[in-house]
């Protein structure tokens, strides 16, 4: 306990170099930390938007391009499968249950989705968890929507405000349907997946507002259809972007897999989530690697740094060590205090680390959630983080030793010479 308060006692005296070291410790853990809980929230998001679906459909790419433009609304189909195909295959009879999925609307930066109410029956995320409605119910009328939790959130929407859709996926677009306005029917409870960001309508409904529209231009005034016109028109679907399929036995999921690969009618694709989402972690592994292995240069930055703040500051302390010496402090002692003392840093900046990296997370999660779609839960250091913490500390001991040991070493004579 004597050498501990010595050693903090020594800290104070040299509090402006110990508060550098401290800080340059604590920035380099809160990268270190933000990177890992950016990583673990991504892996995290990822592996739980879509459960309990066996097969993905859509136009012939590739599995990753389809796995991200279908479930997580990231980038856009190179093409769309008939209406005839989703029938086909959808009503093949070893098809479970099937969700039809049409993209390319969006409304004020977030994707618009058309689908059935299959999707609020059989749409399971998280480990099987269903969707649930938080305000309203799913739709009734042609021109109902359901939103997402962040949608309703972020544009302060609530159960019976108009929306306008707009053509495309841009954040701002110059086409939108203002002739055939939706009313909100209902608010999904928060689900931490795509889903939040998402603004869902009814396939009839995405029909309708694209009668009167031609290679991306609405037809002129005197030849529009109106909203109520719409209603009696129709709508069947022409095509749709993508669907998912649940089979009624797993044994039959790679059968229909290389079916539908091989289907003559047209060229489509059929991947399994689960493949898809390792081949997508695969792909962007190393750069996942790159961002832990360059936060962790910049703790050996930090912890190098303070090697080199106690290294200077032993010949400032030769004296110090010497009078410990001739009071009695045993050579043991001395290195005990050393490695106290660089213990003490890492200990203090791997606690405003911490700190400060929970502080950035409150900051930023709306950010993240609004513009990447990831979800940072806010919640008690894991196993892995308390394993960094504690390596980085052991580190800093270890570090701490080097100066620890020529503080030893030196002799009670030469701490009391007078250098000229």
């Amino acid at each position: 306990m004597a050498l501990i308060t010595l050693a903090l006692r020594s800290l104070w005296n040299r509090r402006t170099t110990a508060a550098l070291t401290v800080a340059a410790i604590a920035i380099s853990v809160t990268l270190l930390l933000s990177v890992e809980n950016l990583r673990a929230a991504a892996r995290d998001g990822f592996a739980k938007t879509l459960s309990g679906a066996d097969l993905i459909v859509g136009a012939r790419s590739g599995p990753i391009n389809l796995l991200l433009y279908s479930v997580f609304r990231i980038g856009d189909a190179t093409a769309n499968v008939t209406w005839e195909s989703y029938q086909k295959i959808a009503g093949h009879p070893d098809v479970d249950w099937s969700i039809p999925i049409s993209l390319g609307d969006s409304h004020r930066g977030f994707r618009v989705m058309g689908t059935s109410l299959d999707y609020f029956a059989h749409y399971r995320f998280a480990q099987d968890q269903s969707l649930q409605f938080a305000q309203g119910r799913p739709w009734s009328d042609l021109y109902d929507a359901v939103l997402g939790a962040d949608v309703a959130d972020q544009l302060h929407y609530r159960v019976g405000d108009p929306i306008v859709l707009a053509h495309g996926v841009g954040s701002v677009s110059f086409a939108q349907h203002k002739d055939k306005p939706f009313k909100v029917a209902g608010i999904l409870r928060r689900t931490g997946t795509p889903v939040d960001r998402t603004v869902h309508v009814s396939l009839q409904a995405i029909t309708a507002i694209h009668l009167d529209w031609q290679s991306g231009m609405q037809a002129l005034p005197g030849a529009r259809i109106s909203a109520e016109e719409a209603r009696h028109r129709d709508l069947t679907p022409d095509s749709v972007t993508a669907f998912i399929l649940g089979m009624k036995s797993k044994v039959m999921v790679f059968v229909m897999q290389r079916a539908i690969n091989e289907y003559r009618e047209e060229p489509l694709l059929a991947i399994i989530p689960g493949v898809a989402l390792q081949q997508l972690w695969s792909l962007v592994g190393v750069a996942d690697q790159a961002l832990m292995l360059i936060a962790a240069f910049v703790v050996l930055a930090g912890l190098l740094g303070m090697l080199t703040a106690i290294l200077t500051s032993l010949n400032e302390r030769r004296r110090e060590m010497a009078i410990l010496r001739s009071v009695g402090a045993p050579p043991r002692d001395i290195f005990l205090l050393l490695v106290l003392e660089a213990g003490v840093l890492a200990l203090l900046g791997v606690s405003f680390g911490t700190a400060l990296s929970y502080l950035l997370l409150a900051i930023s999660q709306p950010v993240l959630i609004g513009r990447f779609g990831i979800f940072v839960r806010i919640s008690m250091l894991r196993s892995t983080d308390l394993i960094i913490l504690g390596a980085i500390v052991a580190a800093a001991l270890g570090i701490g030793a080097i100066p620890a040991w020529r503080a030893y070493r030196n002799s009670l004579a030469d701490g009391l010479t007078i250098r000229v």
